[in-house]
């Protein structure tokens, strides 16, 4: 008999990552070009966005049409074996960005989907995709005419067996292809509809509120095999190494799924795109090395946020733009009123999916079979706009009567004229819970959706399931997408993971959080910007330096609307959006770039306040072109770039400040492509475009130590993070260990910094434009580790024991030390440990 051959042996975890965004412009070869660069800039993986086939031209790649082959666009699965090969031999591995949870719906491309539009229910593709058959009446409703169908029949064409319209076709049902037009589409599978249907008909799960995208059952073991094949074959190739999950949350059971997919890849390393709400911890069940670090994203940015400054700005958007609609700038108000709107109207079909479900249940049930429709959907809508967090978990975690609380229960019930009908709430909440107490059918067994409830009827789990879902959308339509930019208090506290009511973060804080992820998810990712972020990190640097000096800025927008009105400038339309912009333009720098232009009309249309994408004001939208066209506001332009000059220092300290915080704080580091650099981006698309790599400047950087620019300054130190991970990475794994420092002195709280396993000390300047007006660090101090300690940005200097703050810094506002010699003075080698004395001689020590 022959042995069973082993696996493949599971690669060790990334150091660092480097988010590459592949797109036709930027195919394989374009990312192979760039290995050695990256190599030499510190990296131990690249981060690859999704690498299957998507819709052609997609510069995203999320929108997946066959998980069988990888991306001809690309350069197909020779292209990605092609860069895997180069990547490897310059000690690189690749990590993949993989999309669970949805496919493009656009048939032409997507053979699957074609397969069950043409088939119906029968299709062996059927059990692939989230459809309510029984809704729709046994047809799939698709919203993509451009208006009602009595319009668009003009449109309409038939092409063989083919019902084509305009860039879209539609597979016929076979034998329908002579019938007359009226007849021909009744007899299809699918009924073609006007786009606006799809927020109360559409009978089939979507990713948010996009019904281009249709939700996938990976929960099914054979949709799982057929999605995930070509992924797992390149993980056993070697070709990959580690996987980036996206958006979990939409999926019916994510813990049973990445048990599943952890089973599967035999344990790689693999992260989570889970936002995770203030102070909400990752269910501690799920195999999983982490999330993918919109939680450090938050500690980082808030660390070096003026919480009094903050408090000060929210007074002044009060007085100057919070839109009437706002209320004075609360930010629970404006979340809740989003969410009604959203509920109410982009995710009113799902949550008619949700009401037939709890109805079926509740029809079944003696006891409950009196709830009528319109109340189980009343109590649905009130605990849904009440949920804190993405989506309630049963396992793993805090308990779910933590976030569907007994108080979101009792303000539901307020919604209830009749006190006997807001007893609804307490069924649904029952539900949501698993907590309801009905009988199971024997026969039905535990149902598809057990991962989490195994005691559940199928009916009452896929409740649960549904209602998980549909708050997962909810809450990225209402929060992200909508609240962020209704509340613009603090633009650099609108951001994915941020937390707006609450934008500072305190030290003790910060340590607090890098002390639970070194002991708990010591391999989780950390990111500062993404292809998701609303503005990069160096963008929301500058604009969250604007805390430490509220009383400047309220000085700017007095001089900007008294410049603006003597010159007869063009003014914004309102003035929140005149305070988003010129906020904007404080970080961004650009303020005459069309990219500004577009990230602000994207502002407005997601606020809906004056226009929306889908019912856009043309005359207000004009206004914000043009406002923005003026510079913005016209010569007020002067007064912006007089500022941003003045705050130029303070900038600094902040996009420095947070680089080293990144890259030394517990979790793999997982870089964006160009912010190794100075890099100002805005909401996608602008932050998605390609980037040009400039290996020269690195190689100029190793070797010659002129006065750097900040992009020169924030790539040298990102270079030598890097470098430091990949030599020693244990000092930062699953066995290193992460020890505040605190200063003291009179500058003692703008300090925060840390030691690494004893071996490396990171230290940041906070709020540096405070610290300068209370009269600098003086006589402020920091302890550092017994041992000498040598600064790997400037070799030549090195520190012992205790330290002045001030010459710590010197000219730069971070210090990343390594520690060169043992506590006994006994000088170490490259790799840490003490170096064997030569005859009549001592080794020199070197930084490790």
């Amino acid at each position: 008999m022959t042995p069973e051959r082993p696996g493949p042996a599971v690669p060790p975890p990334p150091t660092a990552t480097y988010r590459l965004q592949l797109q036709p412009d930027f195919p394989f070869v374009a990312a192979e070009a760039a290995v050695p660069y990256l190599a030499s800039l510190g990296v131990s993986h690249l981060h690859l966005s999704p690498v299957l086939e998507a819709v052609p031209g997609s510069t995203h790649g999320y929108d997946v049409v066959d998980h069988a082959r990888v991306r001809g666009e690309l350069g197909g699965e020779e292209g990605l074996r092609s860069l895997s090969r180069a990547a490897r031999a310059a000690g690189l591995g690749l990590v993949v960005d993989i999309v669970p949870n949805h496919m493009a719906a656009v048939p032409r491309y997507n053979h699957a989907l074609w397969e069950v539009l043409r088939e119906g229910p029968r299709s062996p593709y059927a059990r692939w995709f989230d459809i309510d058959w029984a809704a729709g009446g046994g047809r799939v409703l698709l919203p993509f005419l451009g208006g009602r169908i009595g319009d668009q029949t003009g449109q309409l064409r038939v092409d063989g067996d083919t019902l084509r319209y305009h860039e879209h076709a539609f597979p016929l049902r076979d034998g329908t292809a002579g019938l007359p037009l009226p007849e021909l589409l009744d007899a299809q599978w699918y009924r073609l509809s006007w786009w606006r249907l799809a927020r109360t008909e559409l009978n089939y799960r979507r990713f948010f509120t996009i019904s281009d995208l249709i939700g996938v059952r990976v929960e099914d073991p054979d949709v799982f095999a057929a999605t995930h094949g070509k992924i797992l074959e390149l993980l056993r190739d070697g070709v990959v190494e580690g996987l980036r999950i996206d958006h979990p949350d939409g999926l019916a059971d994510p813990g049973a799924y990445l048990r599943r997919l952890h089973e599967a890849t035999g344990g790689r390393w693999t992260v989570v795109e889970k936002i995770l709400a203030d102070g909400e911890r990752l269910p501690a069940a799920w195999p999983v090395a982490g999330t993918t670090g919109y939680d450090a994203l938050r500690h980082v940015d808030g660390v070096l946020t003026d919480p009094a400054g903050a408090g000060e700005l929210l007074g002044q958007y009060r007085r100057f733009a919070a839109p009437p609609s706002d209320r004075g700038g609360d930010w629970d108000a404006t979340v809740r009123r989003a969410a009604y709107k959203v509920v109410t109207r982009e995710l009113a079909a799902e949550v008619e999916r949700l009401t037939r479900a709890a109805t079926a249940i509740c029809a079944a049930d003696p006891d409950l079979r009196d709830h009528a429709p319109w109340a189980l959907r009343t109590a649905l809508r009130e605990l849904l706009v009440r949920l804190p967090v993405y989506r309630p978990y049963v396992s793993g975690g805090d308990a779910p009567e933590t976030v569907l609380t007994a108080r979101a229960a009792d303000e539901a019930r307020a919604a209830f004229g009749v006190p006997e009908e807001a007893e609804a709430v307490d069924v649904v909440r029952d539900l949501a819970l698993g907590r309801y107490a009905g009988a199971q059918d024997p026969a039905e067994g535990p149902g598809e959706y057990s991962g989490e409830a195994p005691r559940t009827s199928r009916a009452v789990a896929e409740f649960r399931a549904r209602f998980a879902q549909t708050s997962s959308a909810l809450r990225a339509k209402a929060v992200e997408d909508t609240a962020f930019y209704r509340h613009a208090p603090l633009l650099s506290a609108a951001e994915v993971g941020g937390a707006p009511e609450r934008p500072a973060v305190t030290v003790a804080d910060f340590h607090a959080y890098c002390a639970r992820v070194q002991r708990d998810w010591p391999y989780s990712g950390t990111v500062l910007t993404t292809h998701d972020t609303k503005r990069s990190a160096d963008v929301r640097a500058g604009i969250s330096v604007l805390t430490q000096c509220p009383g400047r800025w309220a000085d700017l927008l007095v001089e900007l609307t008294e410049q603006t009105t003597r010159a007869g400038g063009t003014c914004a339309p309102d003035p929140q959006l005149a305070w988003a912009a010129w906020q904007t333009s404080v970080g961004f720098g650009f303020p005459y770039d069309t990219r500004l232009q577009n990230a602000l009309l994207k502002h407005v249309r997601e606020a809906g306040l004056h226009t929306s994408w889908t019912e856009p004001d043309e005359a207000y939208e004009k206004a914000v072109a043009a406002f923005v066209d003026a510079g913005p506001c016209g010569p007020p332009l002067y007064a912006v770039a007089s500022f941003v000059r003045d705050l130029a220092e303070h900038v600094r300290a902040n996009v420095l400040g947070a680089a080293l915080l990144q890259l030394t704080m517990p979790g793999v580091p997982d870089l964006y492509q160009g912010t190794e650099g100075e890099y100002r981006a805005l909401v996608d698309p602008d932050n998605r475009r390609p980037v040009r790599f400039q290996p020269h400047v690195l190689e100029r950087l190793d070797t010659q130590r002129e006065r750097w620019d900040l992009s020169e300054e924030k790539l040298a130190l990102t270079a030598a993070a890097l470098r430091l991970r990949g030599r020693r990475p244990e000092l930062f794994g699953g066995t290193a260990t992460y020890e505040p420092l605190t200063a003291e002195g009179p500058g003692a709280a703008h300090c925060v910094a840390f030691a690494r396993s004893g071996e490396v000390v990171a230290a940041a300047t906070r709020l540096s434009l405070r610290l300068a007006d209370a009269g600098g660090w003086r006589e402020t101090a920091l302890t550092l580790p017994p041992g000498r300690w040598a600064d790997l940005l400037a070799p030549e200097r090195e520190f012992t024991g205790h330290t002045r703050v001030a010459e710590l810094f010197g000219a730069v506002p971070v210090a990343l030390l390594a520690r060169v010699a043992a506590p006994d003075g006994a000088p170490l080698t490259g790799d840490g440990r003490a170096a064997p004395a030569a005859p009549g001689s001592a080794a020199p020590g070197e930084p490790v």
